[in-house]
């Protein structure tokens, strides 16, 4: 299996820079079987069935992105960081420029946030920042920038209403610095709709980390190592889960994000509660233990997400379901159109 297999032209003008308006108004490619139509996202009324239970991901993105200043006597230079993950007394971070800044510096941020520089490796550094808890929180919320992903942060900066646009609306537990993007498509009047319609509603977590947007660099892709996020699926939620299987009902998760942690926790061969940092690679030849579907956006070219579909739809229904999305305008990436997935 080549990396090759999972490449495709995409042209940029399919990029999406901003969501659809309202969120329920985007497209929704419906992939059943053989056959394939074309929907908008407040379809799933229709579409979904009473007694299908959808996964979602209830992580919060926080502003990981920071622009700061650190001083050398006279001396003031800007730097911009990117926040990876938590870390030992700290947070691990990406720096540019990376080679100028110094272990033992201070990196101020705004009159109430600050990091001294506590680790530098080649690749990355640590900061210990001078607030915890609750004050750090809000000075984040008031210093930061979302950590819109490379393909729209190269187009434009990001802005307020991306604090708003990259947000779930059932985020609940902070620290994700990329969003669960195929949840950014509901809104509450459509959760409303959907559950009067019978379907049902689990909450996981799993804090989505920048490796997410890392490139696979090995041509024979079995060989790649995935980045590891942290995630967990309560006693409740995995019994949710177990319940619906048992009543003959779809397990639906919403967002790959979603799949792969209740994959994680089903590596058993069924859903039990689960907790810790999963780095499961999914690609065809995977077999399934609870997913029964899959709502999520349409991916990058050569990337772990495209072989995750593949695995689930087919690597040949899955070229014609992309072929089709990039012949008719569907908009790809993490603001773009949605595809419901149905083996």
């Amino acid at each position: 299996m080549q990396l090759a297999d999972f490449d495709f032209d995409l042209p940029e003008a399919l990029i999406a820079t901003r969501p659809a308006r309202p969120r329920t108004s985007a497209r929704l490619l419906l992939a059943e079987g053989d056959g394939i139509s074309d929907r908008r996202v407040s379809d799933l009324v229709e579409i979904f069935r009473p007694g299908d239970r959808l996964v979602l991901n209830n992580t919060r993105v926080i502003p990981a992105r920071l622009f700061g200043t650190r001083t050398r006597g006279d001396a003031v230079a800007k730097v911009e960081i990117t926040l990876l993950e938590p870390a030992a007394e700290g947070w691990r971070a990406l720096a540019k420029p990376l080679r100028k800044v110094k272990e033992g510096e201070v990196i101020r941020f705004s009159d109430h946030l600050s990091a001294t520089v506590a680790e530098k490796s080649d690749t990355d550094l640590r900061l210990a920042f001078n607030l915890t808890g609750g004050d750090f929180d809000a000075a984040l919320a008031e210093a930061g920038a979302m950590p819109l992903p490379p393909y729209i942060a190269a187009k434009r900066p990001a802005d307020e209403q991306d604090k708003a646009d990259y947000q779930t609306v059932f985020a609940r537990h902070a620290g994700a610095v990329a969003a669960p993007t195929a949840s950014l498509h509901f809104d509450e009047p459509l959760l409303r709709a959907l559950a009067a319609k019978g379907v049902s509603f689990t909450e996981v977590t799993l804090h989505v980390g920048a490796g997410t947007f890392l490139p696979v660099k090995v041509e024979d892709v079995t060989t790649h190592r995935m980045h590891a996020e942290w995630g967990q699926v309560t006693a409740e939620a995995a019994a949710e889960i177990a319940a619906t299987k048992a009543a003959g009902g779809r397990v639906i998760p919403v967002g790959t994000t979603a799949l792969r942690l209740i994959e994680s926790a089903a590596a058993g061969g069924s859903i039990a509660p689960w907790e810790g940092f999963t780095d499961i690679f999914i690609y065809p030849g995977y077999r399934f233990r609870v997913t029964d579907a899959l709502m999520t956006n349409f991916h990058l070219p050569k990337s772990t997400l495209l072989m995750l579909v593949s695995a689930l739809m087919g690597k040949a229904r899955i070229d014609r379901i992309y072929d089709h999305a990039v012949r008719t305008g569907y908009r790809f990436f993490s603001y773009g159109d949605a595809s419901l997935l149905i083996p």
